[in-house]
């Protein structure tokens, strides 16, 4: 499998954000009109998208549904893949998006509190539909838009969650992610190591060189956010840089 680079679409309020260690009201980045944002990165050249209702993800209230079936409706129609995360708390949830077009729904809080949605959409929509976000900060799990840290590792959750049917985790390192002072790449390693099913690596990346420490921990991808709404590089050129490098 090709590393991936994937651009984040994060909608807050009906805009596209980027926020500083998931904080409301960091915003570094504002942008009126996500879809067009999503569009945009479509044009760069991107084979997925991913998705975040931050109001859902913090306050529970998935706010940005309607935008995202818009980018879902506007980008399927050109073999575009989407990942959406934020607010999918129940099965109800995640059923409606894969019912729209989403290739693959983000389950973060609701999984740890909840291990049994995991096997119950894996064997309703498949495997390959279902991620599970293990968020990390000092080694532990972090949930409710990293507000509550909980007791348990990545590794041991990772583990937990391909026995009952992930078909992909996404891992973010919090205590990289937004500050744009590069990537820590053993946390990602780590997981990678311990499972058998694709990791998405996410937080930190400010660079190309990170890009390809990241793509060297075998993870399957990365999710890349500030670096380009930023400039620090364009997804054209990250996308050649991870495709050149072994």
């Amino acid at each position: 499998m090709a590393f991936e680079v994937i651009p984040a679409v994060d909608m807050r309020g009906g805009k596209c954000v980027q926020l500083v260690q998931g904080v409301p009201g960091s915003e570094i980045v504002s942008l009126d009109d996500p879809l067009a944002v999503a569009l945009e990165w479509v044009g760069q050249g991107a084979k997925t998208l991913h998705l975040v209702d931050l109001d859902g993800a913090i306050e529970g209230e998935r706010k940005n549904a309607p935008i995202i079936e818009k980018i879902v409706e506007a980008c399927s129609k050109i073999g575009v893949s989407i990942q959406v995360g934020g607010g999918i708390r129940s099965f109800e949830d995640a059923a409606s998006l894969l019912e729209l077009g989403v290739s693959r729904v983000i389950l973060g809080t609701a999984a740890l509190q909840d291990p049994g949605l995991v096997k119950q959409l894996a064997d309703s929509f498949g495997n390959e539909c279902v991620t599970v976000a293990l968020d990390a900060k000092n080694g532990k799990i972090s949930i409710k838009g990293w507000t509550e840290e909980c007791a348990h590792t990545p590794v041991e959750m990772g583990q937990k969650f391909e026995a009952l049917g992930a078909g992909s985790l996404l891992f973010t390192n919090i205590d990289t992610e937004g500050l744009m002072q590069g990537v820590n790449p053993l946390p990602t390693k780590e997981l990678v190591e311990s499972v058998s099913i694709p990791v998405i690596a996410s937080g930190g990346v400010s660079s190309l060189d990170d890009l390809h420490v990241l793509k060297q921990t075998g993870a399957a991808g990365v999710v890349v956010g500030s670096a380009l709404y930023t400039g620090r590089f364009t997804l054209e050129g990250a996308i050649e840089a991870v495709r050149t490098t072994r």
